[in-house]
């Protein structure tokens, strides 16, 4: 990380003795206190994280993808063994794979990276790219084998079972919470605005009232707030939009925009019938659902949003996913803004030559499904190929 530390200089017009860095990345801050906290194998598995801000210097910043400021968690641990580190390497992706897939409906694939991309200081590093609408994939988690390294670079050690002091074996994880809004926002967004998951919306409900006549005014406000207390007293996230220099159409506008996922309309007709008129985010669909049955229906709507949001961002995900046998294919698919699987002779050497050759698609890494077999050449240079990889533009 050393081309992108800042280096705090001054302070006021005061030159400082030393100087000192932002950090932009905590492994130093956490390992020089488990050499002092880790005395004995009953001390591990040692696990701790944080949520922070880590500063970089970025030369060209894009909101929520690359900052010189930004938040994430990061997480690290230390164990006895190497197997039970990769075990917790495991139990990231699978976290990972809960929250961003399962919860937020973000389609990925988690990459061993190649040698010459891994985290600095790890054994191997595995990251879960996915796939913008601009057809660039973007890195939003990464976790880390550490192995030994940073154990023998700040004397973590440990007297083990047998009475023989060692060294631990480490793992740190990295979700990238900014770049994850900015997937959530890219992926699932459309031209009218976001389109929010509804567990993840701020406001998961948004009632309009609506009326023309000074007489229906409290009427309709009435229910208006007895359907708000309703749903707030199960959980739900709730505004009323009463705002009264705004039309109906206007405030329907506004909502979709900022992505809540469920519209409930209320005015003159819906009370008299007892029918509410629902609109979903998603699809912009409208249905009428009676009264009684409102906050089943809200619930049913709530996954449905969800699988629906998973389902879309799936088919786009995986059919811009192409297999390439020979150069000319791999450029025409790049230049469609694909990602690219396909053998490879597992040399830096022609990776970069790839780059080059295609003004930035890189090397992503294997696949983790990989069983190891592969046969054939590579199909950028010609060489016996050694590996499967995915190759795209990212940020």
């Amino acid at each position: 990380f050393k081309p992108e530390v800042f280096w705090v200089t001054h302070a006021g017009d005061e030159k400082l003795e030393r100087r000192l860095a932002l950090r932009p990345t905590s492994e130093t801050a956490f390992y020089q206190m488990y050499s002092l906290w880790i005395e004995s194998w009953r001390d591990l598995p040692l696990k701790l994280y944080q949520s922070v801000s880590v500063y970089r210097y970025e030369k060209t910043t894009r909101p929520f993808i690359r900052g010189r400021e930004f938040l994430w968690i990061e997480a690290h641990d230390a164990f006895r063994t190497h197997g039970e580190a990769l075990e917790q390497v495991k139990e990231d992706m699978e976290n990972s794979r809960k929250v961003i897939w399962e919860k937020l409906g973000i389609p990925f694939l988690f990459l061993k990276r190649p040698k010459w991309d891994k985290f600095a200081g790890a054994e191997d590093t595995y990251a879960a790219d996915t796939l913008l609408p601009d057809g660039r994939v973007l890195q939003i988690s990464s976790t880390h084998d550490l192995g030994q390294r940073f154990a023998k670079a700040f004397e973590i050690t440990f007297v083990d079972k047998d009475g023989e002091r060692k060294y631990v074996w480490q793992t740190c994880y990295g979700p990238g919470i900014w770049r994850i809004v900015a997937a959530l926002i890219s992926i699932h967004g459309d031209d009218k605005g976001l389109v929010l998951p509804f567990e993840v919306a701020p406001i998961q409900v948004v009632i309009i009232p609506i009326y023309y006549k000074p007489e229906e005014k409290n009427a309709v406000l009435g229910k208006c707030r007895e359907i708000e207390g309703i749903l707030r007293s199960k959980g739900l996230r709730v505004h009323i939009d009463d705002r009264e220099e705004k039309t109906p159409g206007w405030k329907f506008n506004d909502w979709e925009l900022k992505g809540v996922p469920i519209r409930i309309e209320i005015g003159r007709k819906e009370i008299e019938s007892g029918m509410l008129t629902l609109f979903r985010r998603d699809t912009r669909r409208r249905e009428k659902v009676p009264e009684d049955k409102l906050y089943n229906r809200i619930m049913e709507l709530s996954r449905e949003i969800l699988e629906n949001l998973k389902a879309r961002a799936k088919e786009f995900f995986e059919s811009n996913i192409v297999d390439v046998d020979s150069r000319e294919e791999l450029i025409e698919a790049i230049e469609k803004r694909k990602i690219v699987r396909m053998r490879f002779c597992g040399r830096e050497e022609c990776a970069e030559n790839m780059r080059e050759a295609t003004n930035g698609a890189k090397v992503r890494g294997t696949p983790l499904n990989w069983d190891g077999k592969i046969d054939g050449v590579c199909a950028w240079c010609g060489e016996k190929a050694k590996e499967l990889v995915y190759v795209a533009k990212a940020y």
